[in-house]
């Protein structure tokens, strides 16, 4: 899961690296001049001294240094201590030069003089010293500025970015609990004001239509569980007929159940169907749950010669809606007896994993990636008859609302496998009662 950055950190994070850039950019541009106008005033001092002491020399020849003939000139110091340059000086041109010496960096000025050359050496290096002092200063005050800018920008960032927050709080509370719609006049800035009234009005159209769809809901409800009555009485009615033989007895006890099992898929849809429908969750027993999703499948089950093992605990429970449960199992179950002509139905519970298997035909390995797809149908000639294709459609999205995982493994020819995630209860979870759901 890809984790998201606050817009404080992000605003944060920009503001900080642009303040550095410029910090770093104005030390180094500092630098760089100081740098510069050192070597400028060296040489101005040079120039200065230089002309002074050949106009000395020239006024007075008794004041010249000794000649070195190596050097093939005359040579002086202008701090007072003998200094033997290398031979190598002699090749520099005329002018001012940096040479290392004892380890130590000194400026050599070399100018011609008479029929030789004059070469005057100049230690700066107490004054380098000073000068690198300042610029290490320079750039400790830059460092401390970096940080206390990283201070500033984020507490700068909560100041922009704090109404932002507030609106996300209460668009947080405004989804979890009715309340009227954001109040603009709480927030300052022109775009908070137009975020929140494109909001408020989405909020609005949202109402309606949810509004629309529960009305909706319960109207068809209404119509689907009038019939469904008539159906119960008039099974009623007929099992109290003495005339009435075994087999259409047994055949109106089949219609009493299917009508059962309707009116318990149309009470789980209505409760599906209900905003808050993700936290009605109970402690369920698996085994019982199973039983009644196999009951309505138990003639065609017996007519296909196929066992089902329930090999389940009784006093397990899982965590789950009963209704989202009940239908999850139902589908699963049909979809198993669709695509079997015998063998075995299996349930087993590995926390947290409930396993349902069959020894059916099995999915083919293009097909097994798309069987919960709405309408997708592996065979669609074959079963036709059998189904719309949305049985599977219907496992996974109610899955998906309430955070069980599912998993499908299948063979051809060698059966499927269908792991279903559900957890077990917590300490002092709420148990249904027996035969409610």
């Amino acid at each position: 899961m890809h984790a998201h950055r606050s817009l404080r950190f992000k605003v944060a994070v920009v503001f900080s690296m642009l303040t550095i850039a410029l910090l770093v950019a104005q030390a180094l541009g500092v630098r760089t001049l100081a740098e510069a106008q050192e070597e400028r005033l060296i040489t101005a001092l040079v120039d200065d001294d230089m002309a002074s002491v050949i106009k000395a020399y020239r006024s007075d020849s008794a004041l010249l240094p000794p000649f070195d003939s190596r050097l093939r000139g005359y040579v002086s110091s202008a701090d007072r201590l003998a200094v033997a340059l290398p031979s190598s000086v002699a090749a520099l041109p005329d002018g001012v030069h940096e040479i290392i010496l004892n380890g130590r960096e000194i400026h050599v000025a070399a100018v011609p003089f008479n029929d030789a050359r004059l070469y005057r050496v100049y230690n700066f290096s107490a004054y380098e010293r000073r000068f690198k002092r300042v610029i290490d200063a320079l750039m400790a005050v830059t460092g401390l500025f970096a940080l206390l800018t990283i201070w500033l920008a984020f507490g700068l960032s909560g100041l922009l970015v704090r109404q932002v927050a507030g609106l996300a709080k209460q668009v947080k509370t405004l989804g979890s609990t009715p309340s009227a719609p954001i109040q603009p006049g709480r927030y300052d800035e022109t775009e908070l004001v137009a975020l929140v009234d494109a909001f408020n009005e989405y909020h609005r159209r949202m109402a309606a239509m949810i509004e629309r769809e529960k009305e909706f809901t319960g109207n068809v409800s209404h119509e689907l569980r009038t019939p469904l009555t008539a159906i119960k009485t008039s099974c009623e009615l007929l099992e109290q007929d003495a005339s009435i033989g075994a087999k259409a007895r047994a055949r109106i006890a089949q219609i009493d159940r299917a009508a059962d099992n309707m009116r318990r898929l149309v009470n789980a849809l209505l409760t599906l169907a209900r905003e808050h429908s993700v936290r009605d969750t109970v402690s369920v027993p698996l085994a019982a749950a199973i039983g009644e999703a196999l009951t309505p499948f138990a003639d065609r089950l017996a007519a296909k010669g196929i066992d089902t093992r329930v090999e389940i605990e009784p006093q397990l429970c899982v965590t789950a809606n009963p209704s989202a449960l009940a239908i999850v199992l139902s589908n699963l179950i049909d979809n198993a007896e669709r695509h079997m002509t015998g063998g075995h139905l299996s349930f087993t519970y590995a926390q947290p994993w409930l396993r349902i298997e069959d020894t059916g035909s099995g999915i083919a390995p293009h097909a097994a990636p798309h069987v919960f797809d709405r309408f997708y149908q592996a065979h669609p000639i074959r079963h036709a008859q059998q189904g719309a294709g949305i049985g599977l459609a219907i496992v996974k999205k109610i899955a998906e609302r309430y955070g069980w995982q599912i998993r499908l493994d299948s063979e051809p020819t060698r059966g499927t496998s269908v792991s279903l995630l559900l957890p077990r209860p917590v300490p002092g979870q709420a148990t249904p009662e027996p035969g409610r759901s």
